[in-house]
């Protein structure tokens, strides 16, 4: 389907439901996301190497003691936007309680926000996701990059309302601390 016929088709006000609606009907497996500027991305599905980073938090997470309700692999959250919900799908989310059934669930309850770095994403997760994030008051945002040592950012919102860089560490290091270590 071209850029154009796309356009045509599209509502004058995208909202989550619509997202939830594209997703629905997409048969490749696509990402659909607003922004809190109400732009809409489209992202292809992980490939394995980002599958795999976030199967091995979820183990880490889940050999901690965290249940599988808590720690979530591509759920959508609700962030503030300009015509009200925008919505982001981080690849992976940690929560104080389980959660309901939902596409886009509300923060209420969320401690921790994780992006593994895509190939071409790199902007977006650096900068616009994190600016997002810490606007919404997600207390932790962890970036996971893609270089040899899968270096993790582990990012803590300050009283300022802005991210600070809590810690750097290759993602083997992470995962023999505790994560009680890094969400006090």
């Amino acid at each position: 389907m071209t850029a154009e016929a796309v356009g045509q088709q599209m509502p004058p006000v995208v909202t989550l439901d619509d997202l939830t609606a594209m997703m629905t009907a997409d048969r490749y497996g696509h990402r659909y996301e607003m922004s809190s500027g109400g732009g809409v991305s489209i992202m292809p599905p992980p490939d394995s190497e980002h599958a795999t980073i976030a199967s091995r938090l979820m183990f880490w997470f889940a050999a901690a003691g965290w249940s599988a309700d808590q720690v979530l692999q591509a759920v959508g959250i609700r962030v503030p936007g300009p015509n009200g919900d925008a919505g982001r799908i981080p690849d992976l989310t940690v929560w104080s309680q389980p959660q309901p059934r939902g596409v886009w669930l509300a923060l209420t309850d969320l401690l921790l926000v994780v992006e593994i770095v895509s190939r071409g994403s790199e902007a977006t997760d650096e900068m616009v996701k994190r600016q997002e994030y810490a606007r919404a008051g997600i207390a932790r945002y962890w970036l996971v990059d893609r270089d040899a040592a899968q270096t993790v950012t582990l990012h803590r919102l300050a009283p300022s309302g802005e991210y600070e860089v809590a810690t750097k560490l290759p993602l083997a290091w992470l995962l023999t601390t505790a994560p009680a270590d890094h969400l006090d």
